[in-house]
């Protein structure tokens, strides 16, 4: 059987890049590509280091959020605790210190979801999903600069979010769906304790 993503003849490829900003968190490219029929275009898009998302269950079954302004786009946001991968950090490294700077918990058990792509068509940027449980409440330690409201919710709740248009966020809605096809039994996870 083949993959579903099996698909060569669409292939471009790069004959030329251009550096377009190299910024403190950003790095943006401009490259020309040869099509599929011969035929070339331009493609810009950003590198991204890529991040970690974590899905946070409290003993009493509720999720852990949190509410952050994202100057992009100018809103409070809710979302699923996340952070940037360092240089050279693993996921489940990152997926724990910043379950930890920006909300205060630690958590014992931790299960590797998948992964999104939340903007394929303009960066490379991925985000490892993570589920942890177990979890024991201590302080936060933000970045300097951060601000953000952490909150519970049930997963009704979020999830009538999700439908209602109150949780826009691409990774958080992902989670979303994880979590509920995780909690119907439709998908496993495999927990490890560390």
């Amino acid at each position: 059987m083949s993959s579903p993503t099996d698909a060569a003849h669409l292939t471009e490829t790069r004959v030329g890049s251009k550096e377009l900003l190299r910024g403190h968190f950003l790095h943006a490219f401009r490259d020309t590509v040869r099509l599929p029929d011969g035929t070339q275009a331009s493609r810009e898009y950003v590198i991204h280091p890529g991040a970690v998302m974590v899905v946070a269950e409290l003993p009493d079954g509720q999720l852990v959020l949190e509410r952050q302004f994202r100057y992009p786009v100018q809103s409070v946001m809710i979302e699923f605790p996340a952070g940037k991968l360092d240089a050279g950090e693993a996921s489940l490294a990152c997926a724990r210190r910043e379950l930890l700077e920006e909300t205060g918990y630690t958590a014992k058990q931790w299960a590797r979801a998948g992964v999104l792509h939340p903007v394929i068509s303009y960066s490379t940027e991925f985000i490892d999903i993570w589920f942890a449980r177990d979890l024991t409440a201590g302080q936060r330690q933000l970045d300097q600069g951060e601000f953000l409201d952490v909150f519970s919710a049930t997963a009704d709740e979020l999830l009538q979010w999700c439908r209602d248009g109150s949780v826009t966020d691409a990774k958080t809605l992902t989670g979303a769906l994880w979590l509920q096809n995780v909690r119907s039994g439709a998908w496993s996870l495999d927990w490890v304790t560390v």
